[in-house]
């Protein structure tokens, strides 16, 4: 064996030196017992739909035997929730899983999930998308191509805060945020400013986005995989997710009193804005594609386009015809909403084939809070019900949730983990009260907006609205979408409450 020593080439990032998860030490503390978990978290009711309550249920349940104490050996910081894949700790698996677990904030504090990256973070602001959790070793060498990636911890960052209003969580977790967004900003760009990535390190790993003559052997060169090569492209979605978090750095800063932190932000923003509706948007297509080395556009519809709906910059007289594709059944409105690849594509699969038409929840909850962004209120409600409803019924033949579905048939992913919560528990969990029930809280500003859609008696015990805040809710049957709902709420603290419904509103102040 050759043993190998590095030359040191860190540009060193003094906004790493504030980083103050690198000099913690591991939390020592107990996991909760079973019992204490499930009494902690919220308990949804929904008159007549057992399953999709026992469905809710099982997430937790799963989740709770993932739940992992830090060790002398892996360096972690923190208790997490393991991954479920493989033994390693991936970065964009434990941002989604974070997105439906904040609602078990109460018997677990799974957002410290993300400290153990934080504390792993390299001087130069890298953190690398899998560490191992046996001795907390990272699973590549920094300048990999699918080494990182993809840039979406600092939006779930933003999302704890405006759940539970941590400003000084928020405090500790923006320096580390905003130096490894610096990092790929110098490392993962083109001279136009765009960003590349690959499959791993766009999380999509097999997806068919390489040019057709780099995946083919040409000459005495081998064929590029899809796994690790970037093709010289500009990757749309890496893109968006680097517009997405410029943006929320900026607001960050803002309520952190740091905006002399980032003044370049703004000018990246504005730049990638005018790049990518200049030279990555086909007007006759009404779609968002990569752009090969030649300069040409790909014609491969990927889920991964629907990220600019969250970066917001897509123009109002294009968002039409964007949002279109997710109705069109020829394309991305299957039996199972969302297919990760367009149907149109000769590689999708009517039953997944991974991320070749694989119904995924991190991609499908990326659509419906982009929808929502944009103010598509009714069609984010229509996918996240569909979506929802779906993952329920394979259950009910399974008794579990898969990594992802088929999108042609009610089954799970003819390549899928069963038992993986991991970021499946999305739908189960935060679809069913986000989009299902119609609860949107904004913490920051005290209101919590519930619209309503279900014509059955449903609500919530245990609802977490900030550090401290908990409601009990419910909402009795109606015998009409238009009739007004009668609601119950007991809260711990004040907030205002609006509530929606077709043909009405009103807003009233909880004490």
């Amino acid at each position: 064996m050759v043993m190998v020593n590095y030359y040191p080439t860190y540009i060193l990032n003094p906004l790493v030196e504030q980083n103050p998860f690198q000099s913690v030490l591991p939390k020592n503390t107990d996991l909760p017992d079973y019992n204490t978990f499930t009494n902690l978290l919220p308990k949804p009711t929904w008159e007549a739909h057992e399953s999709a309550i026992d469905c809710y249920w099982k997430t937790w349940e799963i989740a709770f035997r993932n739940l992992r104490l830090p060790t002398l050996e892996n360096g972690f910081v923190s208790p997490y929730i393991d991954t479920a894949f493989n033994g390693n700790l991936f970065l964009w698996d434990s941002a989604f899983i974070l997105m439906f677990a904040r609602y078990g904030r109460q018997a677990f504090n799974f957002q410290q999930t993300l400290d153990n990256f934080y504390a792993k973070q390299h001087p130069d602001g890298f953190i690398c998308r899998e560490i191992r959790e046996t001795d907390g070793k990272d699973c590549f060498l920094r300048f990999d191509p699918p080494a990182t990636g993809p840039e979406v911890i600092t939006w779930v960052e933003w999302e704890y805060y405006r759940n539970f209003g941590d400003l000084d969580r928020l405090a500790k977790v923006f320096p580390a945020l905003l130096a490894y967004h610096q990092w790929f900003r110098r490392y993962r760009t083109w001279q136009d400013g765009t960003y590349w990535a690959c499959g791993w390190a766009c999380g999509m790993d097999n997806q068919p986005r390489l040019s057709l003559p780099a995946r083919q052997k040409q000459g005495g060169f081998l064929p590029l995989n899809e796994w690790w090569d970037n093709d010289h492209m500009v990757w749309i979605d890496t893109c968006f997710q680097a517009v997405l978090t410029a943006r929320l750095l900026i607001d960050m800063a803002h309520q952190l009193g740091r905006s002399g932190d980032v003044p370049d932000l703004e000018e990246e923003v504005t730049h990638l804005e005018r790049v990518i509706n200049g030279s990555l948007w086909d007007d006759a297509q009404g779609f968002y594609f990569d752009r090969r080395a030649d300069g040409k556009l790909s014609d491969v519809k990927t889920i991964g386009a629907y990220w600019a709906l969250l970066s917001g910059i897509v123009p109002s007289n294009n968002l039409a015809k964007f949002i279109a594709h997710l109705q069109d059944p020829q394309e991305f409105n299957r039996s199972h909403r969302v297919p990760s690849l367009s149907a149109d594509h000769p590689e999708y699969h009517p039953q997944g084939n991974y991320w070749c038409g694989g119904v995924w929840a991190p991609t499908n909850y990326m659509i419906l809070r982009g929808l929502t962004q944009s103010g598509y209120h009714a069609l984010a409600r229509e996918i996240g019900v569909n979506h929802h409803s779906n993952v329920v019924k394979v259950f009910e033949q399974t008794g579990t949730l898969w990594e992802n579905y088929a999108p042609d048939v009610i089954e799970p992913g003819n390549i899928a983990r069963g038992d993986f919560v991991g970021w499946s528990g999305l739908p189960s969990v935060a679809v069913l009260f986000e989009y299902v029930f119609g609860l949107k809280p904004d913490v920051p500003n005290g209101k919590l907006t519930w619209d309503v859609n279900l014509l059955e008696a449903h609500g919530v015990k245990q609802y977490p609205f900030g550090k401290e805040g908990l409601l009990d809710m419910q909402c009795a049957a109606r015998s009409a979408m238009t009739e007004k709902p009668a609601i119950q709420v007991q809260t711990n603290i004040p907030l205002n409450l609006e509530i929606l419904w077709n043909g009405g509103s009103e807003t009233i102040h909880l004490v």
